[in-house]
């Protein structure tokens, strides 16, 4: 039953609905009391509850579902804390609670629900602590643990046990705007934590990494020297990050970079040394670069065009292209850079023209194009 939002109560006959498996109780915000029609429903499996607000005593019943495999409560306001009795759930596979604005704390018995594959904690704005030795959760060994944490704006810190959950293949950490300081984990998506200055070596040990999002991350200064280490990461996501003066150290020796995003670098000057090793990039994006003066991808043999966005490169005097051999086309844009003095294109073998209105930009002073 979904946007019954005039029910107030269910039959009690639902009590003898002793095979029931799936019950979805979706919007109906004026249903304040069932609690007994669930005493009886034992083989149900899964259970969705969303827009609930003044439902109260519902999860000291929950422990009668004893075969329950998911657990769905969205938008749960009242609910502060899990209790003890939602252990005795042990099959126990998703857990949602998104929306829990006034959710404190979780169990720390969460841990030993050995089949949990999915927990969803997004927009639980109270929420601030996960529970300890997460690392129980690690035997989940073909099964996909999913955490989303989107928009827990109270979390300020993850527990070191995240580093042993093996089998972790997601983490959404987006908009938690209080989260100061991290701990190795296995997948990244960290956008708009806002509070966030440094990132820890510990990122080394995740080799499987292959996406990193730490756009609008506004006070992050710098990247850590060993996220060099991080050999299979395609892409990384660097737009926004306002304090972030240099990326040298972080990008040396990424080697399988193929998608670099980067915008709103204020004061970054030049990109060259930075990018000298990234030998499989392939998608580059530049936007609000405004102070960068020299742009160095020679070498790029992968490189199959230029993003548009370098019309914003208003600066750019020093713009370095040798050898990248796949590049087909430029962007019409290219004739804004009305500070573009040096401009090399030499081994660029798959370019097929030019833009005459190259011609019209008042500083320039060398073109290269041979090979």
């Amino acid at each position: 039953m979904s946007s019954c939002s005039s029910l107030k109560s269910l039959p009690n006959e639902l009590a003898k609905l002793s095979s029931l498996k799936e019950l979805i109780l979706s919007g109906c915000s004026s249903l304040t009391s069932f609690i007994n029609e669930f005493l009886n429903l034992s083989s149900l499996e899964e259970l969705i509850l969303s827009s609930y607000i003044s439902l109260t005593s519902l999860l000291n019943k929950l422990t009668n579902l004893s075969f329950l495999e998911e657990l769905i409560l969205i938008s749960y306001i009242s609910l502060t804390s899990l209790l003890n009795k939602l252990t005795n759930l042990s099959f126990l596979e998703e857990l949602v609670l998104s929306g829990s604005s006034s959710l404190i704390s979780l169990l720390n018995k969460l841990v030993n629900h050995s089949y949990l594959r999915k927990l969803d904690l997004r927009y639980c704005s109270s929420l601030k602590n996960l529970p300890n030795k997460l690392e129980n959760l690690s035997n989940l060994i073909r099964l996909n643990l999913k955490l989303d944490l989107n928009g827990c704006s109270s979390l300020t810190s993850l527990s070191n046990d995240l580093t042993k959950l093996s089998s972790l293949s997601g983490l959404n950490l987006s908009g938690c705007s209080s989260l100061t300081n991290i701990s190795s984990l296995s997948r990244f998506n960290m956008s708009a934590c806002s509070s966030l200055a440094i990132l820890s070596n510990e990122l080394a040990n995740l080799s499987s990494l292959s996406r990193f999002n730490l756009s609008s991350c506004s006070r992050l200064t710098s990247l850590p020297n060993k996220l060099a280490n991080l050999f299979s990461l395609t892409s990384l996501y660097l737009s926004s990050c306002s304090c972030l003066t240099s990326l040298l150290n972080g990008l040396a020796n990424l080697s399988s970079l193929k998608e670099l995003i980067l915008s709103g670098f204020s004061n970054l000057i030049s990109l060259s040394n930075e990018l000298a090793n990234l030998s499989s990039l392939t998608s580059l994006y530049l936007k609000n670069l405004t102070s960068l003066t020299i742009l160095d991808l020679s070498g790029y043999s992968s490189l199959i065009s230029l993003p548009n966005k370098m019309t914003n490169l208003l600066c750019l005097k020093k713009l370095y292209l040798s050898g990248c051999s796949s590049l087909i086309s430029l962007p019409n844009e290219l004739v804004n850079l009305s500070s573009l003095t040096i401009f090399d294109l030499s081994g660029c073998s798959s370019l097929a023209s030019l833009s005459n209105e190259l011609a019209n930009l008042s500083s320039f002073k060398e073109l290269i194009l041979s090979g």
